[in-house]
């Protein structure tokens, strides 16, 4: 076979003698239990299910069971069987060699299944070549039609048509208790899912120097599965669909142009020729722009760091505004309310908020309710209990939900699956002295869609990706704690103003993720980094996202420091930044530094209540305060040469060089302690 693929060899069908043991080692290697997957239950995994019914009036035979398979056991088949290590161009041949193997040559019946009408046929014969089987129908004729035009006759003269010859993908394999064909069943069920789900018709045209299963079969069996488990937001999946059925039409229009350029004579109309051939320089420039945008939603990583949450988005619930009858009102939510928590409440928070005596007040069980009949300028005062909300919470007006007492003694925890729990899109909202707690979510615990969300004494426990912060957008955030963020805690987008403040991020993927896209040349965004400790994430603290050099393209660069163990200078020319990993070092790693790049022990006193251990210690905080500054600046200053540069080709020289100076300041990070995260203090990656 070309290309040498690295696979396990399925058993040889011509040695009859030792089939039967065969098959079981097969089916014993093929559908091995996975103690690690992620992926749905681990019981008897391959085990094809015993049968299958068929819905309808016609009394069909029963099926294999074959389309309800685990992620694993279509990771093993397509990785060890199916496709091995070949290149795209080697795809069919691998599988169709495959197929040879796997498929009983004639003999079987199955049910031809089509959009129209269910047939049952009886095989003949297989072509794995052509992914297609000669078949007959099976006496007595067997039919069940959606439509009423379609008869026995005319079902014969299809396949008087199609030479009896149908496609393998459309064949559904009859059970039979002996088991000889399950392997069939279950070979077929492969390659239907693989050219359903995962093949795509512009991949056979792709470069050949990349393993085509590593590159592209297990991203998207991963996304699938991830899709059917409700791991993507609906709108994500949305988008990608739709980008999927953009991209096969465009290929679709490509392919044909290009055919009719080819079959041309060369006595044709020069001037059409010329025309043909710019509108198809323009379908491959679009045709490659949504092969990329594929690619991000594709593959996990870059998933992660570019899509979820990436389209702006809108509330669900409109902005009301003012109330029509004026003023604004007090909402009180308690899930029990007693004499005296009423009588401290009015002492402590209404008297002291309104001196109105006629100020209404309106009661509340449920939390959703009292944001739900809130406008602008109301106050929704939590009273300690413990709130669950089925459903998002989404604040489109200027509103304060206050907690009245104790983050840990007012808790507001998320049930059920959903994308989104608060969603905030108000001129000016407040959340305070609360804590939220989400499970099985697909989106983060709070965003911020525009306007100024305000974060106060909050504890945030999370799911997935903790905060976003989207353009436009304003987050202060002071005295809270967050973690458990399977993303980042904080995701800050172009454009955004995000101040944190006396806050802990921690038990993350990563603490801060910035993303700076090239393409947002005016979206700076503005960066309060105060007193704050982000500790114990298993990657880095913060994480600049940008574009990078084609070589780096996709990866984080490997951490670099000049010899006196200051952070390295971007050179603005380069299209490569990197890493500063500013980790509180050990004693070991110290004794492995240059003697000139250690901490002089003789400068300090024993004595002194600062060991030097502590002045390391402090030196390295400071360190990476300055790394993230340096590059975030550096950053900025390399959008803005750029835009300059853009304006130039155009004709405008108007850019002012004391604008480039002014980025340094949209950044203020100081004071903040960077301990214990897994890979250290500030990463980039390049994209």
């Amino acid at each position: 076979m070309a290309g040498g693929g690295l696979r396990r060899e399925l058993p040889d069908r011509e040695d009859a003698e030792d089939e039967e043991g065969c098959m079981q080692d097969v089916k014993q290697v093929l559908f091995q239990e996975d103690e690690d997957s992620d992926y749905g239950s681990h019981k008897k995994l391959g085990k094809v299910s015993s049968r299958c019914v068929l819905a309808g009036k016609i009394q069909f035979p029963d099926l294999f069971q074959t389309s309800n398979l685990l992620f694993y056991e279509r990771f093993e088949a397509y990785k060890d069987y199916l496709l091995g290590d070949c290149k795209p161009s080697e795809v069919t041949e691998f599988i169709a060699e495959y197929l040879e193997r796997a498929l009983e040559p004639s003999g079987w019946k199955a049910v031809w299944r089509t959009d129209i009408f269910e047939v049952l046929v009886e095989v003949t014969d297989v072509s794995c070549s052509s992914l297609k089987a000669a078949v007959r129908p099976w006496e007595p004729f067997l039919c069940e039609c959606r439509v009423d035009c379609v008869s026995e006759q005319s079902i014969r003269d299809l396949l008087e048509v199609k030479e009896h010859k149908v496609p393998l993908q459309e064949l559904h394999v009859v059970f039979d208790e002996s088991g000889e064909y399950e392997q069939t069943a279950m070979s077929i069920e492969h390659v239907r899912f693989f050219y359903q789900n995962i093949w795509r018709s512009w991949d056979e045209e792709e470069e050949d120097y990349f393993d085509y299963f590593t590159r592209c079969a297990e991203p998207r069996l991963r996304l699938h599965y991830d899709i059917l488990e409700e791991r993507i937001p609906s709108e994500l999946v949305s988008e990608y669909h739709s980008i999927l059925t953009r991209c096969d039409q465009v290929y679709s229009q490509f392919t044909n142009l290009r055919n009719t350029l080819s079959n041309r004579d060369s006595d044709s109309d020069c001037e059409l020729d010329n025309i043909s051939m710019v509108e198809g320089m323009k379908m491959d420039g679009e045709l490659e722009s949504l092969k990329r945008k594929l690619k991000l939603i594709e593959t996990p990583l870059l998933r992660y760091l570019f899509c979820y949450q990436r389209s702006p988005g809108s509330c669900s619930l409109k902005r009301k505004g003012p109330r029509p009858a004026g003023g604004r009102v007090i909402h009180v939510v308690a899930a029990n309310m007693s004499i005296e928590m009423l009588t401290c409440l009015t002492r402590e928070r209404l008297e002291p908020e309104s001196c109105n005596q006629t100020q209404e007040i309106q009661f509340h069980k449920d939390l959703l309710e009292a944001v739900t009949a809130s406008f602008d300028g109301d106050l929704v005062l939590v009273c300690p209990g413990h709130y669950f909300v089925y459903s998002q919470i989404c604040v489109a007006d200027s509103l304060r939900i206050e907690g009245y007492g104790m983050p840990d003694d007012i808790i507001v925890e998320k049930k059920g699956k959903g994308d989104k729990f608060v969603e905030c899109c108000g001129a000016h909202v407040k959340i305070s002295n609360m804590k939220l707690i989400q499970h099985n979510a697909v989106e983060g615990i709070v965003s911020v869609l525009g306007g100024q969300t305000e974060l106060e004494n909050c504890v945030l426990q999370c799911d997935t990706t903790g905060i976003t912060v989207k353009k436009s957008a304003e987050l202060l955030m002071k005295y809270c704690d967050l973690y458990g963020a399977k993303g980042a805690g904080v995701e800050i987008y172009p454009g955004s103003n995000c101040s944190l403040t006396d806050t802990g991020i921690h038990h993350c993927r990563d603490g801060i993720l910035i993303k700076d896209f090239i393409d947002e040349v005016h979206d700076v965004p503005k960066i309060t980094l105060e007193n704050n400790v982000i500790h114990n994430n298993e990657g880095y603290a913060v994480v600049l996202v940008k574009p990078g050099a084609a070589e780096n393209e996709g990866e984080f660069v490997a951490p670099n420091r000049d010899g006196t163990g200051n952070v390295a200078e971007d050179k603005m020319a380069s299209d490569v930044i990197h890493l500063e990993s500013d980790e509180k070092t050990s004693p070991e790693d110290d004794d492995d530094r240059p003697q000139d790049d250690r901490t002089p022990t003789s400068s300090v006193p024993e004595n002194d209540e600062h060991r030097p251990s502590d002045i390391c210690i402090a030196s390295e905080e400071a360190d990476g305060n300055r790394a993230i500054v340096s590059e975030l600046t550096a950053n900025s200053r390399r959008k803005t040469m750029i835009h300059k540069k853009r304006l130039s080709t155009l004709g405008i020289t108007t850019a002012d060089d004391e604008q480039i100076l002014s980025q340094e300041m949209f950044v203020s990070i100081a004071n903040n302690q960077f301990k214990r995260n897994g890979k250290g203090s500030f990463g980039t990656f390049l994209f």
